[in-house]
């Protein structure tokens, strides 16, 4: 799925901030450096983040 990057993409926080002994956060599955740079990411570094990284991300911790 191809996401309109023409509108704003929204963070993947879900409240549940917390990160795990991996290093990832437990709700987002985000690392801390990719939390504290969300605010200043382009468009395409979002969308990629949310379509590609973090759903295999997800996956793996399954």
């Amino acid at each position: 799925m191809t996401r309109d990057i023409s509108q704003p993409v929204l963070s993947p926080c879900i409240g549940i901030c917390q990160l795990g002994d991996d290093g990832l956060c437990i709700g987002c599955f985000r690392t801390a450096s990719e939390i504290g740079a969300w605010l200043s990411m382009g468009s395409h570094d979002r969308a990629r983040l949310m379509d590609e990284v973090l759903p295999l991300r997800e996956a793996s911790h399954q």
